[in-house]
C-alpha cells in the first residue's frame, strides 16, 4: 500500500466546511416549524448567563440548549427532520473551497474523516451526504427512543479533538494525516497533523498558526448545488 492509499484527511465542520455554526441554526429551524416550542429557548438563558460570566463550559451550554429545546423528540422525528433540513445546509452553507478539498482528497483515495464538536443528532448524516467514510463528533444521550439531550461523550473540542486525532494516528499507523480547522480551539489537533490547515483565520490567529507551522488558506465563496467541485 503506497503513501497516498494510507493518507487520512480530517475536516472540522463548523466554519471549515460550512460558513457558519450548524447546531443553533439546526435547533432554531426545528423550533420555527413548531412555534409553540420557541418559548423553550428561555430555559437556556441561565446556562448562557453562566457561560458569559466565566463558566466557559461549552459542553454544558450545548447540553442545556439541546435538552431544553429538543428534549423528548423521537429518533424517528429527528431523522425525518434531518431529511428535510440537511439538504438546505448543502444547498446554502458549504464553502466552495471545502467542497473542492473534499473532492480532491476523495479522488486521491484518502480516508475522509469528519471531526466536529457538533452533535450526532445530525453530523453523521451530514457527513454521509458529503461522502465521509467516518464521523467523530459529540454524542448526545437518549432515553430509549426519545432524546434526553445530555452529552454522552466529551465535547469534541480543543484538547479532546487532539486526543481523537492521536487515536486516529494509532489506528492508521504510518498514514500521513492532513487536518483542516478554522478556530483557535482547532490549533491543538492541527499542530499534531502532518499537515495542518487553518481556514479563513483572522490576522491574529494567522500569526499564531504560522508560528506553529500551520498552513493558512482562504475559502470565502459559498458552493452552490450543480457547481463543479474540482
Amino acid at each position: 500500500m503506497n503513501a497516498r492509499d494510507r493518507a487520512v484527511a480530517v475536516f472540522d465542520l463548523d466554519g471549515t466546511i460550512t460558513r457558519r455554526d450548524t447546531l443553533f441554526p439546526y435547533v432554531l429551524a426545528r423550533l420555527a416549524g413548531r412555534p409553540w416550542r420557541l418559548a423553550r429557548l428561555l430555559r437556556v438563558l441561565p446556562a448562557i448567563v453562566v457561560y458569559l460570566l466565566g463558566g466557559r463550559d461549552r459542553g454544558r451550554l450545548k447540553a442545556q440548549l439541546i435538552r431544553h429545546t429538543l428534549g423528548g423528540e423521537s429518533r424517528a422525528a429527528l431523522a425525518a427532520w434531518n431529511d428535510l433540513y440537511l439538504p438546505r445546509v448543502i444547498e446554502r452553507d458549504l464553502l466552495a473551497g471545502a467542497v473542492a478539498a473534499i473532492a480532491r482528497h476523495r479522488s486521491q483515495g484518502d480516508t475522509l474523516v469528519l471531526m466536529s464538536a457538533s452533535v450526532d443528532l445530525y453530523v453523521p448524516a451530514l457527513g454521509e451526504r458529503l461522502g465521509f467514510g467516518r464521523t467523530i463528533c459529540t454524542g448526545v444521550a437518549w432515553r430509549g427512543e426519545f432524546l434526553d439531550g445530555a452529552l454522552a461523550t466529551p465535547n469534541r473540542r480543543g484538547e479532546e479533538k487532539a486526543r481523537c486525532l492521536e487515536a486516529l494516528r494509532a489506528e492508521h499507523a504510518g498514514a500521513r494525516i492532513t487536518a483542516y480547522g478554522n478556530s483557535a480551539s482547532d490549533l491543538p489537533h492541527l499542530r499534531l497533523a502532518d499537515r495542518g490547515v487553518l481556514v479563513n483565520p483572522s490576522p491574529l490567529l494567522r500569526a499564531r498558526a504560522t508560528r506553529s507551522g500551520i498552513e493558512c488558506v482562504q475559502w470565502r465563496g459559498t458552493w452552490r448545488t450543480g457547481q463543479r467541485s474540482n
